[in-house]
């Protein structure tokens, strides 16, 4: 058996006062653009205001999304850059910045190859909401995605020796002439170290109640699906030198949240994906479970705030590992028959039974004329033991932050370069439109997170 990797941070007391670059924040995004910076020769430090490392990406259980892979070749699927735009273009409501997507959609397969070229291996698939191809990637262990990326990459981290400070907070970026010239850090003392490039990986502000008051205040009441430290930070500090921000008030509701206990637990698309269907409290399905987040969302809000079930079989639940951690802290009801399951969560058991044999019928024909689902059909509910979770959306994904070009580059106010300071992740705006794709969040934690160690390189490189 393989010996459980335990990852270190660096001891506060070897901290410099001056590295090639600075990253600000230890999920998929700051992970992935420090080892490509260390690769091309630099000399990155990576500080994490939290204790506990990875930020939301080990939040993350899905899958990364990518078109023209080599995987979907394996699985005889033929998927186009095209197809991955206009799908991503439609379900952002067609706000997405096409310089953005266009670079995204078309680096995808790049992020890939170069997961696999470092030993990280996603080579099965599934599918999210607002997809019609399958080009969710994840690993064959079905693993959650987030905590296998933040794992493998860190035994780069450790590797490589890149130092990473946790429990240090960047308080200040400097400039010199409208170049980032170091940044200020708090750990119990504050901290001063030169730089020539900063690069913002901090993630959004999902669990910021400052901004979400300042731009979405109709959501404050809901609970969120964000760790602690997705405050907002990078926003603010990109702000403080004069950088312009973009689609603050796009957050995306997820709506499949277990929030019946003291923590939230957002139950991952691939469920869904994998063949599960929703139904309201009277044990009927009420929606397409895999049109875009932000039309499933309204369809369970719409039911008037009794949320919804999630339901499953046996053979669904073996396609999505992330299940067995969900039963793990007791968020699953179980019956043998589907009788027994609507006894335990109050459904009429005569109603539910013929909704799960109405939904077998309609993937047997592949026909869905009650709500037009078209994906997640490849297995029926039909296997016992048989499974439900309860869900209610919950604040899940800012779409809104700092405004990049292509090159991961910030742009001020007048959409010029703030030479030095570079962002990558959900602290960037524009990609997502009006609604994320699941699986295009971790998707740009590592095409952006290369983007930015890249184009780091090259501008100190002059």
């Amino acid at each position: 058996m393989a010996e459980k990797f335990i990852f270190e941070s660096t001891k506060i007391e070897q901290i410099k006062d001056h590295y090639d670059v600075v990253i600000i924040g230890s999920g998929g995004a700051g992970l992935t653009s420090a080892i490509q910076a260390y690769e091309l020769g630099l000399k990155p430090v990576i500080l994490e205001k939290m204790d506990k490392i990875g930020g939301n990406t080990t939040r993350a259980s899905s899958g990364m999304n990518a078109a023209e892979t080599s995987i979907q070749l394996d699985h005889k699927i033929v998927d186009s850059f095209e197809d991955f735009y206009d799908e991503t273009f439609v379900g952002g409501g067609k706000k997405n910045n096409p310089e953005l997507l266009k670079f995204f959609t078309e680096h995808s397969v790049l992020a890939i190859d170069w997961l696999s070229h470092h030993g990280i291996k996603l080579d099965d698939l599934t599918i999210t909401g607002g997809m019609k191809t399958m080009r969710t990637h994840r690993p064959s262990s079905l693993a959650p995605i987030g905590g296998y990326l933040v794992t493998e990459l860190l035994k780069y981290i450790a590797k490589y020796r890149i130092p990473l400070f946790s429990g240090i907070k960047v308080s200040e970026l400097l400039t010199e002439k409208g170049h980032i010239i170091g940044i200020k850090a708090d750990a119990q003392k504050e901290y001063v170290i030169k730089t020539k490039a900063v690069v913002l990986a901090t993630g959004g502000f999902g669990a910021g109640k400052d901004l979400l008051a300042k731009y979405r205040s109709d959501l404050l009441n809901l609970r969120t699906t964000n760790q602690p430290g997705a405050t907002g930070d990078g926003i603010s500090l990109a702000q403080s030198v004069g950088a312009k921000l973009v689609d603050m008030d796009q957050v995306q509701v997820h709506p499949t949240v277990q929030q019946d206990t003291p923590h939230a637990f957002l139950i991952g698309e691939a469920v869904r994906g994998e063949g599960a269907i929703l139904v309201n409290n009277s044990g009927l399905r009420f929606v397409n479970e895999l049109d875009t987040r932000k039309n499933v969302t309204k369809a369970i809000d719409d039911l008037g705030g009794t949320g919804a079930y999630l339901i499953f079989d046996s053979n669904i639940r073996k396609r999505v590992k992330a299940i067995e951690f969900y039963d793990h802290v007791g968020l699953v009801e179980t019956g043998q028959t589907i009788t027994e399951l609507s006894d335990r969560i109050n459904i009429d058991p005569k109603v539910l039974d013929n909704t799960v044999k109405n939904w077998n019928i309609i993937v047997r024909n592949h026909d869905d004329n009650d709500f037009g689902r078209t994906t997640g059909m490849e297995r029926d509910v039909s296997n016992g033991p048989f499974y439900a979770i309860h869900i209610a959306p919950a604040v899940h994904y800012t779409m809104g932050g700092v405004v990049i070009n292509h090159k991961t580059q910030v742009l001020n106010k007048d959409e010029q370069i703030i030479k030095g300071l570079f962002a990558a992740g959900e602290v960037a705006g524009g990609l997502h439109g009006n609604n994320r794709i699941g699986g295009n969040s971790i998707a740009e934690t590592i095409v952006f997170g290369r983007q930015a160690g890249q184009q780091v390189f090259k501008y100190i490189q002059g």
